[in-house]
Order: structure tokens, then C-alpha cells, then sequence
């Protein structure tokens, strides 16, 4: 399978230092471990007064407020069964406390707490045991997990000012072709515009990568063969569009060879995209050569591309999701089949795959009209109605 060649060949990016504000949405690259217990005390959950829960039991319903105690600061010492602290949530639970009345539920005057006919307690009542979230030197993040905000609070909760991450690999986005004219420049009847680029380097930074630049190459075996010199020469991985098939002026696969490049497998059973070349530099540098058009362009880069460039990263990636087919739907090739399709609801309000299926792989269009496509497997017979499928988002 193209996946598993791909996997295979693929080569792990080294690591780098950055400071935790530089590392949001990197590939972690080491276990994060609990700098303390969590929480690291007892920790009042509710503005109001500590106490005594025993004292409930007793029948003691008035207690005598003798501090107050804010977060971040050191913790009181109850003076007496009848006695109170007042807290703030987030502090420490107050010394022979063990129990919090929420402020709602007393009256304060004089610097007496009368408690509330409803009021009740008992140990450990709106308090979080120390170490209830996680114990000291336990993991908290393995190496893999991408760094969102969730998991960036959980790096500086260990003190780390800086994580080691997967070093950005160095993308070079490249098309090939005498037709293609830049936007904003003018264009004859016979070209078209140089979109694809655009398309993939769009691809690639939405999803976190920085390092990424593209380049124009028209239909010259020797300059391309120079220029693809210098971006192997710089880049961890090369992405082509155009170029890959076998006609006279397809002369990608040719130039790779003669720079070295070792083919790992040129063609692939799916549509659309079936010319997809996919090879290793001599410094490990993965070059994949997709089809010129549109539609298969962007569809090779979500199912190919992108997960090799997790692979390299160490990034652990969540289960594929999966969703209906909204309606049935018929191919019936003896091979993969993408279709790009909406993701709507049904009439329970459930998420399902409306097709959006383009005129042709030239049909770059329709895709602005869809959120992604879904991968379906070869079949003789049609695809029913809530068949389900693997989604991949654009």
C-alpha cells in the first residue's frame, strides 16, 4: 500500500528547543512530567468559610470568622471547632479545616457565619484533595501530542519555560509547466493561472506548518534539473504538481532520477490521482510528484503528504474520522475512489457526507463548495445510504 511505503521511508526531523509561547501547535518531542503534585495542596473550590465538618455533626450552626484567606497566600490555622477561616477559591485549605460552606449559604454579621437552614457538610466538601489531578512524576504528556492550549497549560503547570519539539520541516511547494502564469500578471487565451501552489502552500500552513515556499518551473529538462538540485540541496520534503504523467513534457520523474532520487513507487489504484510518483532523496528527502490537476492535487496532498509530514514529526494523529454517506452513491471502478463531499446534517441532526462530486479533476471550483472528501474502497456494487466512510478535512 502507497501508505505504508510511505511510513516506511520517511525519515524522523531531529528536535529543537523553543520557549513555551513559540510552541503552540508543535509536535512535543519529550514526556512531560508533574513538577509537583496537582493540585499541589488541598484547594478551596468555592469562595465562603472553612470549617470544621464535625462541628456540623454536633450541631454547631454559628462560627466565629477570625481570618480571611485569599489564593497565593499561606495557609491559616483554625483556631477552634466553632471558629471559621474565610476563603477565596484557589486558596489553600485553612490548617484543621477540612470542609467549605459556599458564601450562599451563610449570613455574615458581626464576624459571625450563621449558617443557612440547607447548609450542610461534610469532610472534604468543596475541596480538591492534593495530588487528585495527577501524582508527582507521573506523565502528563507523552512525546507525539500536539501542543494546543489545553496541552500548553499543562507544560507551564511543570514549570517548563521551554519543550523540545520537532524541528519544522522545509517544504518547497513546486509546479511545473509553460501554461501556468502567476495571478495579477497578464495571461493569454492558451494559459492558465498557478493556482495549485497557492492551494497546497494554503494546505500546509493551516495545519501548523511555517517552513514552506514555492517556486515555478517551466518545461525544461535542464533548468528543471538544476532547480530541483537546489531545493534538494535545502528541503526535508519536495511536493510537485505536474509533470508526473508520461507525456513528452512529463519530465519530472526522469530529472529525479538523474538527481539521485530512488523511485519507491509510481502510480497509485484511486481516482482521482492515479499518476502519483513518490521517491527518497539521497539525504532522505521525500519527493512526491502529485497529478497537475486540481481536484487531485489537494487530495493527494490531505491523504499522502500530510500524514508523512506527521510521520516525521513524531506527531500521534487521532483515529480517522468516519461519517455516513448521506445518499448512495455508484463507482464502479476496481479502484479507491475520493469523493468530495459537505458535511451536513441528517433529519436526526446527525452529521453526514453530502457528495460534491466535481465535472472532471479539472474542477477546482466545486471543491470551494465542500469540506473535504471521503475515502471509498473498490466495490462492485453501489454504496448505500450510511455507508461509512473515512473523512478527510480540507
Amino acid at each position: 500500500m502507497a501508505d505504508e511505503a510511505i511510513r516506511t521511508h520517511i525519515a524522523p526531523l531531529a528536535t529543537e528547543l523553543r520557549p513555551l509561547e513559540q510552541s503552540i501547535g508543535q509536535t512535543l518531542r519529550q514526556d512531560i512530567f508533574a513538577e509537583r503534585e496537582n493540585p499541589p495542596f488541598d484547594r478551596v473550590c468555592m469562595d465562603g468559610i472553612a470549617i470544621r465538618s464535625d462541628a456540623l455533626s454536633r450541631g454547631v450552626r454559628q462560627f466565629r470568622v477570625q481570618a480571611t484567606q485569599s489564593a497565593g497566600t499561606p495557609p491559616a490555622t483554625l483556631a477552634g471547632a466553632e471558629s471559621a477561616v474565610e476563603v477565596m477559591t484557589g486558596a489553600v485549605l485553612p490548617r484543621g479545616a477540612d470542609c467549605v460552606i459556599p458564601l450562599e449559604q451563610y449570613d455574615l454579621v458581626g464576624g459571625v457565619a450563621a449558617l443557612k437552614e440547607k447548609a450542610a457538610g461534610a469532610p472534604f466538601h468543596n475541596v480538591q484533595r492534593r495530588g487528585e489531578d495527577s501524582e508527582l512524576g507521573v506523565a502528563m504528556l507523552a512525546s507525539g501530542v500536539r501542543l494546543g492550549a489545553p496541552e500548553i497549560a499543562v507544560v507551564a503547570s511543570a514549570g517548563l519555560g521551554q519543550v523540545q519539539v520537532s524541528r519544522q520541516p522545509h517544504v518547497v511547494v513546486i509546479s511545473t509547466g509553460d501554461e501556468l502564469v502567476e495571478p495579477g500578471r497578464p495571461i493569454e487565451e492558451h494559459q492558465v493561472r498557478r493556482s495549485n501552489a497557492y492551494a497546497v502552500v494554503a494546505a500546509l500552513r493551516m495545519r501548523g506548518f511555517e517552513q514552506v515556499r514555492n517556486d515555478h518551473i517551466h518545461d525544461d529538462e535542464g533548468i528543471l534539473r538544476d532547480r530541483l538540485a537546489q531545493h534538494l540541496a535545502s528541503g526535508d520534503l519536495l511536493v510537485l504538481s505536474g509533470g508526473v504523467s508520461k507525456g513528452k513534457f512529463d519530465l519530472v520523474p526522469k530529472a529525479l532520477n538523474d538527481l539521485g532520487v530512488r523511485e519507491i513507487f509510481y502510480e497509485v489504484a484511486q481516482r482521482p490521482g492515479m499518476p502519483m510518483w513518490f521517491g527518497i532523496g539521497s539525504r532522505g528527502q521525500a519527493v512526491f510528484g502529485l497529478p497537475g490537476n486540481p481536484v487531485s492535487t489537494l487530495i493527494c496532498l490531505v491523504r499522502y503528504v500530510v500524514p508523512a509530514l506527521e510521520t516525521a514529526m513524531g506527531t500521534r494523529t487521532n483515529p480517522q474520522m468516519r461519517v455516513p454517506l448521506a445518499a448512495p452513491f455508484q463507482y464502479d471502478r476496481p479502484a479507491t475512489y475520493f469523493l468530495p463531499v459537505s458535511i451536513g446534517p441528517d433529519s436526526l441532526g446527525r452529521p453526514v457526507a453530502i457528495a460534491k462530486s466535481p465535472n472532471g479533476p479539472g474542477d477546482f471550483l466545486s471543491l470551494s463548495e465542500s469540506h473535504g472528501f471521503v475515502e471509498l474502497p473498490p466495490r462492485p456494487v453501489p454504496f448505500p445510504e450510511g455507508f461509512l466512510a473515512d473523512f478527510y478535512r480540507w
